[in-house]
């Protein structure tokens, strides 16, 4: 895993709508700083469907490596207007970089 060539990844398919440094605004989607450990739809201040509210997920490395293939499949009813990553390895290096910067 590469958190450098998740960054690259993050920059062209994630940060147009999600911030990840502590205290970022939410954009179309929410700032993900915190998000390790942080169950689905529990970001302060941003509005969530219940599909994401009542889903249960806790986000770690595995339940991100599968949402991120195809988000609207691992919750049915997210609003998450993003197809997925569908090459194991992108998904890696990506989530390699979303917990290097989002974790304290």
């Amino acid at each position: 895993m590469s958190a450098e060539k998740g960054a690259k990844i993050f920059k062209t398919k994630c940060s147009q709508c999600h911030t990840v440094e502590q205290g970022g605004p939410h954009k179309q989607g929410p700032n993900l700083y915190g998000l390790y450990g942080r169950q689905s739809g529990q970001a302060a201040d941003f509005e969530y469907t219940d599909a994401n509210k009542n889903s249960g997920v806790t986000w770690t490395e595995d339940t991100l490596f599968e949402y991120l293939k195809d988000p609207k499949k691992y919750i049915p009813g997210t609003k998450m207007v993003f197809a997925g990553i569908k090459k194991e390895a992108e998904r890696k290096d990506l989530i390699a970089y979303i917990q290097k910067v989002t974790t304290a």
